[in-house]
């Protein structure tokens, strides 16, 4: 599962409740015009339901992950990055597994391409901090993310890239693209 010509592939990871449509427009053009293979990454191996209701299953899961095979990573928004709503409690181990990769990602510069509501684990990550980058509007990052330290480099635009790290509003996915 990976492109012929690199040895790598897009990774996009999947979740009950991921809002499928951020990074939908993005993943068409990945595998469109670039003919790059796009792989779905979920926690663990069982099939997710999207927030539209549209049932995915994960081609790998998280422990499956490889950054030397990764050409970029995604991550859609969705409720879950909140850590409120009990239904979502199964993955709640599973995020702090995650950031850990990611935050291993990106010391091996790959790209990181964030929207909606996870920016909040790159947040929690540190990713951001030093970085320009946006989310869901000011003080959305600092209500799940107490230490958050790069309040000084957000900017309200509906997406925006600085160096391997690529964020975007949840109205911002045309822009994502």
């Amino acid at each position: 599962m990976e492109n012929i010509a690199t040895g790598k592939s897009v990774y996009v990871l999947v979740f009950d409740g991921m809002a499928d449509w951020e990074p939908v427009i993005a993943l068409c053009e990945i595998r469109r015009r670039a003919n790059l293979l796009v792989v779905t990454v979920g926690f663990s191996n069982e099939p997710i339901t999207t927030m539209d209701g549209l049932k995915v299953l994960p081609d790998i899961t998280l422990d499956e992950l490889n950054p030397e095979k990764a050409m970029l990573v995604i991550l859609p928004g969705g409720e879950m990055w909140q850590k409120k709503n009990p239904i979502y409690k199964k993955y709640f181990d599973g995020i702090q597994s995650l950031e850990n990769l990611l935050i291993e990602f990106h010391r091996k510069g790959v790209p990181i391409g964030s929207l909606c509501g996870s920016t909040i684990i790159m947040a929690r990550a540190g990713l951001l901090k030093g970085v320009k980058h946006t989310s869901n509007g000011p003080g959305f990052l600092e209500q799940f993310v107490p230490d958050y330290a790069g309040k000084s480099d957000y900017v309200e635009v509906f997406a925006v890239r600085d160096g391997t790290i690529i964020t975007a509003a949840g109205s911002g996915s045309v822009k994502f693209a």
